[in-house]
């Protein structure tokens, strides 16, 4: 199947991936944009899980400095090589994600380092709110499900919405730094300040 240059560039700009990967996604889903996307977006999934065992123990600090400087971030971001580190795609990583820090207030990098304190409360909560509603309890149980969900998404970096397109994860952005320069990178730490909180927010994994 012909597939013009056009469709592949603007496969490139919203994946990231390179060329010649978003031509053969683009001919494989005969030019279905939104599938060769998912195409994209699944084989970096795959290449993130066979590279989530390898050591990174290089990379770098990113910071963005928001709003006149009320708010600031700075994240840590980590890979396998000084090399990569030092490449535009990993310091657009960087950037990207300091500014999507600093717009969607994660608390915490993945939903592991959640507490079971904090756990136990919000699910009180969303099983007090559904109670309300008269609900059976089997139903209850249900709906807190989802809502914990729903907390993760909205409160763990590697789960929220990419600022920059809402429609893939930080995650998938993660992943797909992974595919396309063949090492493992992870997010290891942020902090965010904001002008006048004593209570900096502060996430490690």
């Amino acid at each position: 199947m012909d597939i013009n240059a056009s469709l592949v560039k603007e496969l490139r700009d919203r994946s990231g991936a390179p060329m010649m990967d978003c031509k053969a996604a683009l001919v494989e889903s005969r030019g279905d944009l939104d599938q060769a996307h998912k195409i994209l977006r699944q084989r970096g999934q795959a290449t993130a899980a066979k590279r989530s065992t390898k050591a990174t123990s290089e990379g770098a600090v990113g910071s963005y400095i928001h709003g006149g400087g009320r708010i600031g971030v700075l994240v840590e971001v980590n890979c396998e090589t000084d090399f990569v580190a030092r490449t535009a795609d990993f310091q657009t990583l960087l950037k990207d994600l300091a500014m999507h820090i600093a717009a969607c207030e994660p608390r915490f990098v993945e939903r592991d380092q959640v507490t079971e304190a904090v756990l136990a409360e919000e699910r009180e909560i969303y099983r007090q709110q559904a109670k309300a509603t008269g609900k059976p309890d089997a139903v209850v149980e249900k709906i807190v499900t989802g809502k914990m969900e729903k907390y993760y998404q909205e409160f763990c970096l590697m789960e929220q919405p990419f600022v920059r397109d809402p429609n893939t994860s930080v995650r998938d952005v993660v992943n797909a730094v992974i595919a396309k320069c063949g090492e493992n990178v992870r997010v290891r730490r942020f902090v965010r300040y904001v002008l006048g909180q004593d209570d900096r927010r502060v996430a490690a994994s």
